[in-house]
C-alpha cells in the first residue's frame, strides 16, 4: 500500500489587482485519512523545495486530499514500528517537512476540513492563517498514546496563549471548530460549502498587495518569532529602507495617491 506523498496544483489568476500564481499543495493519502508517514514527509519536503524556488509565486494553500480530511496525524503504523534510534529519525525528518513549509517566501494558508491532529496540528500550526469549516476537529493526541506533543507543538502557546496550549498537550482533548476559533488557532470558520470562498477572499486580499513586500512581512514574522522586541525592530528598520531599492513602494504609492485625489 502506497504511503502517499504531496501534490501541487497550480492556479495562475488574471494579470492585475488581484492577480498571480498561486499553488495548491494537497497532502495526498486520502485512502488513510491523509495520515502523515514518510511518503507524505518526503512528498512535502520534495514539493517546498520546487515552491521556495518559484520567484513567480505569491502563495500557498494547504490542505488535505479528498476533501474530507485534512491529515489524521502522523501514521499509527509507523509510530508503533519505532525504536529510540528511529524514532529520533523519523520526528527529525517531519520537522523538517513542516519547517519547510513554516520557512516557504510566500504567505501558506491551511484549509481544515474534518480531522486535524497530532502531527497536522503542528503542519497547520506553521502555515501563516488557518480557516476551517465546522466538520473541523482540531486535537494533540500524543500524550493518550503514551508520547509527548513535541517539535512545532512548540508554536502553539504563541498562536493560542500558554494557557490554552498546556490544556490542549496536557489533556489530548478534541477542539471542535468554533472552539478552536475562540482559542486563536482557526481564524475563520465556516459552513463546508463556503470554506473555498473563504480561502479564496484571503489570498484575493494578498494578491492585491505588493509581491515583494508582502515576501518581506513573511519573512520578518518568521525572524520576529525567534527575536527580542530590539533585535526585531532592528531588522525591521533595516527591511524598511532595503524596499525602497525596489520601485514597488513608489509605484503603489502612487496608485494610492492618484486614487485618493479621484474620489
Amino acid at each position: 500500500m502506497t504511503d502517499g506523498g504531496a501534490r501541487i496544483d497550480y492556479e495562475d489568476r488574471p494579470d492585475g489587482a488581484g492577480g498571480g500564481r498561486v499553488a495548491r499543495l494537497y497532502l495526498d493519502r486520502a485512502a488513510k485519512r491523509n495520515a502523515i508517514g514518510p511518503g507524505v514527509i518526503a512528498g512535502l519536503k520534495d514539493a517546498c523545495a520546487e515552491l521556495a524556488t518559484d520567484g513567480d509565486l505569491r502563495a500557498v494553500v494547504l490542505a488535505g486530499a479528498g476533501g474530507r480530511t485534512f491529515a489524521a496525524g502522523a501514521d499509527v503504523n509507523t509510530m508503533a514500528g519505532l525504536a529510540p534510534d528511529s524514532a529520533r529519525a523519523f520526528i527529525a525528518s517531519l520537522h523538517e517537512a513542516i519547517d519547510a513549509v513554516r520557512t516557504l517566501p510566500v504567505p501558506v494558508i491551511a484549509a481544515i476540513r474534518g480531522h486535524c491532529l497530532g502531527a497536522a496540528v503542528e503542519l497547520a500550526a506553521a502555515c501563516d492563517i488557518r480557516a476551517g469549516d465546522t466538520t473541523a476537529v482540531i486535537a494533540m493526541p500524543e500524550v493518550r498514546v503514551g508520547i509527548p506533543s513535541v517539535i512545532e507543538a512548540a508554536l502553539l502557546p504563541g498562536l493560542v496563549g500558554w494557557g490554552a496550549a498546556r490544556e490542549m498537550l496536557l489533556t489530548g482533548r478534541d477542539y471542535g471548530a468554533d472552539e478552536a476559533a475562540a482559542i486563536g488557532f482557526l481564524q475563520k470558520v465556516t459552513a463546508p460549502p463556503d470554506l473555498d470562498a473563504a480561502v479564496d477572499a484571503w489570498l484575493d486580499s494578498i494578491l492585491a498587495c505588493g509581491p515583494a513586500a508582502v515576501r518581506t512581512q513573511k519573512k520578518l514574522l518568521n525572524q520576529w518569532q525567534e527575536m527580542s522586541l530590539t533585535e526585531a525592530v532592528a531588522v525591521s528598520i533595516d527591511a524598511f529602507a532595503a524596499s525602497f531599492e525596489t520601485d514597488e513602494p513608489a509605484r503603489m504609492l502612487a496608485g494610492a495617491l492618484k486614487a485618493r485625489r479621484e474620489r
